[in-house]
């Protein structure tokens, strides 16, 4: 099936190049998870990556997490995970000034020459989306960033009112922005923000789980078909998939539920 014809209008209203290149790997593999592989070890990432990599659209990646962590190595696991035809996506949430944000994504992790889609708040002002796309346009790469508009933990001040407002207010015209975070653990919230980003920008979710309900430390779950069906357009799925019995086997279910989910919403 076609991308276009599985996105409709979005296809075409869409103004940031990695949106096109998420829609086109959803749809060839049929599955819109994004796997937070919040694991310790390369070891542990490489495998996971070879066990899931078929079900899942993206790699979602806290680089500064890894105990073991090598230039080397790190170059090789991110060529494993484009052989596995998967967007990078590196939760980096920056926070900083255009500037600082920018020389963020070179450092030692050099986050700009294998990240495809990154994270960030807007309390600094609408410059950081700029600073870090300077960050890519430095080595002659494409990104995107997602603009935290919800968030899926409990007690997060991002709740407050206004603020979700006005992050889509601050991001919507950037064409540097991919999308937005939003609450997966919440669909009436999750689809008020649909309708405040309309058709020109993605929307992720974490908070999803086959269990609905509680968990560690104030994260809260909810169902992902009904995540894609209030909006999402990618549901961010960790320890419901890392921690189960058989990876694979989970990453495919929610594949399958995944797609279902977008296909139904999409009316095709």
């Amino acid at each position: 099936m076609e991308a276009a014809e599985v996105w409709g209008a979005r296809w075409d209203t869409c103004d940031n190049p990695m949106v096109r290149r998420y829609m086109d790997v959803a749809c060839r593999k049929q599955t819109l998870v994004i796997l937070a592989a919040d694991l310790r070890t390369m070891e542990g990432l490489a495998n996971l990556i070879d066990s899931v990599g078929p079900h899942i659209a993206a790699l979602k990646t806290h680089v500064d997490l890894v105990d073991d962590w090598t230039a080397e190595g790190w170059g090789a696991l991110c060529e494993q995970a484009e052989s596995h035809d998967l967007i990078i996506f590196e939760d980096r949430k920056f926070a900083d000034i255009g500037p600082i944000s920018r020389g963020q994504m070179a450092g030692v992790y050099d986050i700009r020459s294998w990240a495809n889609v990154v994270t960030a708040h807007g309390i600094s002002g609408p410059d950081i989306v700029d600073g870090l796309c300077a960050g890519w346009d430095d080595v002659g790469r494409d990104g995107g960033v997602l603009l935290l508009a919800q968030m899926s933990s409990r007690g997060n001040l991002l709740g407050l009112q206004g603020y979700t407002d006005a992050m889509v207010s601050a991001g919507i015209s950037n064409t540097g922005v991919f999308g937005f975070i939003g609450n997966g653990s919440r669909a009436t919230e999750l689809a008020q923000l649909r309708a405040l980003v309309g058709d020109k920008k993605l929307i992720w979710t974490p908070g999803v789980n086959l269990v609905v309900g509680d968990g560690e430390m104030g994260q809260r779950y909810g169902d992902p078909a009904q995540a894609i069906l209030a909006g999402s357009d990618g549901i961010i799925v960790g320890s419901g998939i890392y921690k189960s019995e058989s990876p694979g086997d989970a990453a495919k279910a929610y594949a399958d539920i995944s797609w279902k989910a977008l296909l139904e919403r999409s009316g095709v």
